[in-house]
């Protein structure tokens, strides 16, 4: 397994430090359908102040702005002209920040600690409210393991700096286990979805919509989720020199979403519709993680990055992110 993963790990830098950062996106053959390349030009491509260019993950509500087109027509008057630029998971939207290929974009509450910890230049302009349930450690239906005391020497598949890297590393605190207890083995979640439905791997830790997908098709079993552990906040990010000259549209794109959120809370059928033919899930199984999710931008507030200091310091303390970092360091400054 480690060939693999190996393997895995090699491929994704080298597409992720190549000419395109958008390249990073994989096929997520038969869970999600396939994701386009980007062919916005070179990954370090200057930021245009005629041009926002948003990353975006395969589901979320930036699906649905995109879909709905009310930031273009928004813009359209200031001539200010919107890219989407599509990203298999938060890490790889982030390495398209650092690149330069992307100017905002969407992502759980783990990948920003990761790549502070890894000097990308970004600030928190914005969250969503936590959504614990939208994540899980998952085994098979038929699996013997019944609690997450029992991962203890197990293969525990999961996308490395994602959210619901916190997720396993507090579980396995509450069981009682330590991180070094588990073998951690870092697969995107098409890789991952594979791995655990062949018995590769003896668990998977993942996100909706992934996560009631394997639900639903696989009827994989839960050890636990996010409630009591974690929050699962959702941030809105942006690069740093975007942010400060770019205030204005910055707030025009978060009234954007805050307006996609308001209807889509209490539209969840016609959500779950809407994106059913634009990430190959049927509706059924999207209106369950609809249903799990927060709705509604909030501003970050000294709270939200207490919260964000104390992930940062549980992967410092793991030796996963090197030395220590200041979270609030990493706040928009709109003064």
């Amino acid at each position: 397994m480690s060939t693999r993963k190996d393997s895995i790990d090699t491929r994704r830098r080298r597409l992720l430090h190549g000419a395109a950062a958008g390249l990073t996106g994989a096929a997520l053959g038969g869970v999600l359908a396939p994701i386009a390349p980007f062919t916005g030009g070179s990954a370090h491509a200057q930021a245009d102040s005629k041009r926002i260019r948003i990353g975006f993950q395969k589901y979320g509500n930036f699906v649905v702005l995109k879909a709905r087109g009310t930031l273009e027509k928004r813009l359209a008057s200031e001539g200010i002209a919107v890219q989407w630029l599509e990203f298999p998971a938060g890490p790889q939207l982030l390495e398209g920040l650092n690149a330069g290929a992307v100017d905002v974009g969407t992502v759980g509450e783990t990948p920003p600690i990761f790549a502070q910890a890894g000097r990308v230049d970004f600030v928190y302009i914005g969250n969503e409210p936590p959504a614990p349930r939208g994540e899980a450690i998952v085994v098979p239906h038929d699996s013997p393991i019944r609690t997450v005391a029992q991962l203890r020497g197990k293969k525990v598949a999961f996308n490395k700096g994602s959210n619901v890297h916190f997720l396993l590393v507090k579980a396995l605190q509450q069981a009682g286990l330590s991180y070094s207890d588990i073998e951690p083995v870092y697969l995107t979640p098409a890789d991952a979805r594979a791995a655990f439905v062949q018995g590769s791997v003896d668990a998977w830790v993942i996100w909706d919509p992934y996560l009631a997908a394997i639900e639903r098709q696989a009827n994989a079993r839960t050890l636990a989720n996010g409630d009591g552990l974690v929050r699962n906040t959702q941030y809105y990010v942006a690069a740093r020199k975007f942010a400060a000259a770019q205030h204005n549209v910055l707030n025009a794109l978060l009234e954007e979403v805050n307006s996609v959120d308001t209807w889509g809370r209490e539209n969840v059928p016609q959500v779950a519709a809407l994106l059913s033919p634009l990430v190959g899930l049927d509706a059924a199984t999207l209106e369950v993680a609809l249903r799990r999710t927060g709705y509604g931008v909030q501003p970050i507030t000294d709270a939200t990055l207490a919260y964000q200091q104390q992930i940062a310091d549980t992967f410092s303390a793991l030796k996963l992110i090197p030395g220590k970092l200041s979270v609030a360091d990493a706040r928009w400054k709109t003064t």
